[in-house]
């Protein structure tokens, strides 16, 4: 049968995925420096091996016959996202990958130079070049999967969205949004004048610092006999879902950065943890795009963890594992006051849950006009600064380094993905909304730190799931309806706005 070849092959891509997964990570925590040449010699072999057996001209015939064979209803599903995972792994002739791999590595090379030095000028031209290769793939796409350009591209990131149903969700949060920051500043000032900021009583050692997340990402669900905490540069979510690789940063200053990025890091774990194990060798069985990845990271992290529910659990286990000088005479309004801090700020990765939306759909709108060829990379320090004036109220017209240079996403040539964070967190309070309603009393099993019941509405409703259904079908069948942007609204109401 040729299901039964489709499922071989999925057991050998998923071999390779795993290899390739835990040598990345390794790479980014435990490898030596001398070992980057032959890691990386190693990783493009694997690489290369993958892409040669993903798209084998033999898979083709095999799809098309799968579908005519006796298959139950997750097979057939799953011959579905087969195909679809083949038609996007084909589309791009080899030519133009080597061509675009090679000048988004050296586009990344000069940014990560540049970026410090605020050197527009001299990246401009590198950026340029991959504009114009993001343009020539969005067409490449989009004749294949018979999609507007920009379509094609958000379409590798989170199969189904489209624009046509993003921006008028967008456009009314943006306009919520630049009425609402004033007041949820004003309020906070309001609140911070009778209750001020307290300073963080540190230097916090980091294995203490360790010990502290491990009792969160214990608290919230994570496995430890599928999964682990390293350190790295950069914290991320990697590896497989037997074998979760997750890491943070510690810095001895403070704490919250480091325990807030692991409870987000630990989202996406949760998330790959629980995907169907009798699917992981097949695309069906993968998690559903970043959008909806990102909402299980900012459930736990915005939801979750944000609450004052949250901290009546946690606070104590803070003076245990830091010690009780640590943060002498703190409650729970004091701990809200720094990880619900609102503050406009031109870096979107330290952004708050409030300005953070319209950094993203800065960048939403403007590479959509870059990749339709309404605007040009050399215009995109003006077009920026204006964005940034309106929206937030500040200008970066000087400052390219914390404007238009501070993401990696366009010197990679990641276009499409931007939408995925601010989806995340507009499907994360949507999610919550739906599971609040199905454990009523999901609040009051926090402050004991019981999350069982909410991880098991998550599993039900989304993990297992896994890439059976688009992201907008996925959204409709866990919450009972299509992408609300009232949900989040409501949420950044109840916890930034006027009582």
């Amino acid at each position: 049968m040729s299901f039964q070849k489709l499922d071989a092959l999925g057991r050998k891509l998923e071999a390779l995925e795993h290899a390739l997964s835990i040598l990345g990570a390794d790479e980014a925590t435990h490898m030596a420096v001398g070992g980057g040449d032959k890691r990386a010699e190693a990783m493009a072999n694997l690489a290369g091996m993958y892409h040669a057996q993903a798209t084998a001209p033999e898979i083709g015939d095999w799809i098309a016959k799968a579908k005519s064979e006796d298959l139950d209803a997750d097979q057939k599903l799953a011959v579905a996202e087969f195909e679809r995972s083949y038609i996007n792994a084909t589309c791009l002739p080899t030519e133009f990958v080597e061509r675009r791999t090679a000048a988004t590595m050296r586009s990344e090379q000069l940014w990560r130079d540049l970026r410090a030095k605020g050197d527009w000028d001299t990246f401009l031209p590198a950026l340029e070049g991959v504009v114009a290769l993001v343009r020539e793939e969005a067409q490449l796409r989009a004749d294949v999967l018979k999609l507007a350009p920009y379509d094609a591209l958000m379409d590798q990131y989170d199969p189904g969205n489209r624009v046509t149903g993003i921006d008028p969700i967008f456009a009314d949060l943006k306009s919520f949004l630049k009425g609402f920051v004033p007041e949820a500043l004003a309020v906070q000032e309001e609140r911070l004048a009778k209750r001020p900021r307290k300073q963080l009583n540190g230097p916090y050692p980091i294995e203490k610092q360790r010990e502290l997340g491990l009792a969160a990402m214990r608290a919230v669900g994570f496995d430890f006999t599928h999964g682990s905490l390293a350190v790295s540069h950069h914290p991320f979510c990697g590896g497989v879902p037997t074998d979760v690789r997750m890491t943070t940063r510690y810095r001895t200053d403070e704490f919250l950065s480091s325990l807030m990025g692991v409870l987000h890091e630990t989202g996406h774990a949760l998330y790959e943890q629980g995907l169907p194990k009798d699917w992981s060798h097949w695309p069906l069985g993968k998690a559903r795009g970043m959008g909806m990845h990102e909402s299980q990271s900012l459930f736990v992290e915005m939801q979750l963890s944000r609450s004052p529910e949250f901290w009546e659990y946690l606070l104590p286990l803070v003076g245990q594992h830091l010690g009780e000088d640590a943060i002498p005479g703190w409650e729970i309004a004091d701990i809200l006051n720094e990880v619900n801090h609102v503050e406009r700020g031109y870096i979107r990765v330290d952004a708050d849950e409030v300005t953070y939306p319209l950094h993203v759909i800065l960048r939403y709108e403007l590479e959509q006009e870059l990749v339709a060829g309404k605007l040009e990379a050399s215009q995109i320090p003006e077009a920026w600064d204006a964005k940034m004036t309106e929206y937030l109220g500040i200008s970066t017209i000087n400052d390219p380094k914390d404007g238009p240079m501070q993401d990696v996403h366009w010197p990679g040539g990641a276009f499409g993905y931007f939408p995925s964070y601010t989806l995340g967190a507009m499907i994360a309070a949507q999610q919550w909304a739906a599971m609040e309603k199905a454990v009523p009393d999901a609040r009051a099993q926090m402050r004991q730190g019981e999350f069982a019941a909410i991880n098991q509405w998550r599993s039900d409703n989304i993990w297992q799931a896994a890439s059976r259904y688009s992201t907008p079908d996925l959204i409709t069948r866990a919450t009972g309806e299509p992408l609300n942007a009232e949900f989040f609204k409501a949420h950044l109401k109840r916890r930034y706005g006027r009582a």
